[in-house]
């Protein structure tokens, strides 16, 4: 056992992103496990990340580019891009490909009436013993016809072929309005709930925090008890190597 190559790592401490957040509250009880489990079990081997698409795509959000032409560039330079693995080609064709749907569903996307900025650096939240990553693409102001401002933060989200469940993206939103009022904005600023978007690059898709989001998020960290405590006792996939 002891020369058989890794497959996973083990985090010690409870840990999960926004987005398996998310997922998890929509998610059914065996489902539950399965996000959890491979949070805390994760493969060593390399998994294609959309880092390069979401950078590309957040900033032509909040520099309100407006052109599809430059995405659409920008997708087939990395589409043509040299690959010295086969890993390397399905990274690039991944993040092409999530480039090029967006372009394609742009004119069908609503985003609320704001001013749009860089995300930024996510903090990450600690809930009940469990330390919740956050990913933030953009960031949204706006001023009030009473001069009063309101923010907000957005959330990319893509699944090659498949739009994102209106209930994932409903949690996700009414998370990051919790976020928001976690960590903190400017001074004289408050979080609204139009403003806390996910956006689904896949359907276009854009899903403000609902009118529930205090509660939901306030059921989120009831669940992050409940998974800081069944942490210890996870047991890892079948034939994982640790």
């Amino acid at each position: 056992m002891s020369d058989q190559k890794k497959t996973h790592r083990e985090v010690k401490k409870p840990q999960i992103s926004a987005r398996f957040l998310a997922d998890y509250m929509a998610a059914s009880e065996t489902a539950k496990r399965t996000i959890v489990r491979n949070c805390k079990y994760q493969p060593i081997a390399r998994v294609i990340q959309h880092d390069e698409a979401k950078a590309i795509i957040s900033k032509f959000i909040w520099q309100e580019e407006g052109d599809t032409a430059t995405l659409h560039a920008k997708a087939k330079t990395i589409k043509d891009r040299m690959a010295d693995s086969v890993f390397d080609r399905d990274l690039f064709d991944h993040n092409a490909d999530y480039i090029t749907r967006f372009a394609n569903v742009w004119p069908l996307i609503n985003l609320p009436e704001a001013q749009y900025f860089f995300g930024g650096k996510g903090q990450h939240l600690t809930l009940n013993g469990v330390r919740v990553t956050t990913e933030t693409h953009f960031r949204l102001r706006r001023i009030t016809k009473t001069n009063k401002i309101k923010v907000g933060v957005g959330a990319l989200r893509y699944q090659k072929g498949k739009a994102l469940s209106p209930d994932v993206a409903e949690w996700q939103s009414a998370y990051l309005l919790g976020y928001l009022g976690r960590i903190g904005v400017e001074e004289g600023a408050a979080p609204e709930h139009k403003l806390c978007v996910t956006l689904d690059a896949y359907s276009g898709a854009v899903t403000v925090a609902p009118s529930d989001a205090v509660r939901r998020f306030q059921n989120m960290e009831a669940a992050c008890a409940s998974i800081a405590e069944r942490w210890p006792a996870i047991e890892p996939p079948p034939k994982a190597v640790l």
